[in-house]
């Protein structure tokens, strides 16, 4: 779904190969924030990954487009993508308590309503099934990085072992350890109840809400819309 007042085809210039461009769903990785400890220097937020001339290199911006309206020269680039994927299921979870927080949305439905409109792509940015699997399909690319939010919380040493070789960033023990350190206080805030609204990072939010029908209903259209691709993730760790 294209959104209003976004321009698509504004291209990535020469002086923008060292951006890198984070790519998500809404509420699959959106409470985190660059480390102070990243290299990659100032970020920014919005629809369109076009990066601001008052951005010093190297850049980092977050969008939540589908693969296909990013920027063209992105796609066969020198600039970096990294997608965070999250199992729909508690990603359907917390966007909904986002919907809910937020004045400009003000969502007043309920969460049966909001998943049976996720279910039939009737929410923001379009199909979720749509969305990832289009990442899925140039995860091989050489400068496209597919992560999982689930293997983070498994194993965040190895997640940022991962993003560093792919930044082609060095990191001494001192370092990675602050930057990991870091991050673990990130994944301890967004999984704190106390924090967010029903703790929205964790894994396996969805049993808190799901009933047994909606649970069924949800997985019959997972395979119906998903049956075709590999891509596969854990509902609970």
């Amino acid at each position: 779904m294209a959104l209003r007042g976004t321009d698509y085809s504004s291209p990535f210039t020469a002086d923008d190969v060292d951006s890198t461009a984070c790519g998500c769903r809404p509420s699959a990785a959106g409470r985190w924030r660059r480390s102070p400890t990243s290299p990659c220097g100032p970020a920014t937020c919005g629809s369109s990954p076009t990066p601001s001339p008052e951005l010093t290199s190297p850049r980092l911006i977050k969008s939540h487009l589908p693969y296909r309206f990013l920027p063209s020269d992105l796609h066969n680039g020198d600039s970096k993508v990294i997608y965070m994927a999250r199992n729909p299921k508690d990603l359907v979870v917390s966007y909904y308590q986002f919907h809910r927080s937020l004045r400009t949305m003000s969502y007043r439905g309920t969460f049966q309503e909001f998943c049976r409109r996720f279910m039939n792509d009737k929410l923001g940015y379009g199909s979720w099934f749509e969305h990832v699997q289009e990442f899925w399909e140039h995860r091989m690319d050489s400068n496209v990085l597919f992560l999982k939010y689930e293997d983070m919380h498994r194993d965040l040493v190895t997640m940022v072992e991962q993003l560093a070789r792919f930044l082609g960033v060095s990191c001494d023990k001192a370092q990675l350890e602050s930057l990991i350190e870091h991050c673990h206080q990130l994944v301890d805030q967004c999984c704190n109840a106390e924090a967010l609204p029903v703790g929205r990072g964790r894994v396996g939010l969805w049993k808190d809400i799901f009933t047994v029908s909606m649970n069924e209903k949800f997985d019959l259209v997972y395979k119906q819309k998903m049956g075709k691709c590999d891509l596969t993730f854990d509902f609970y760790l």
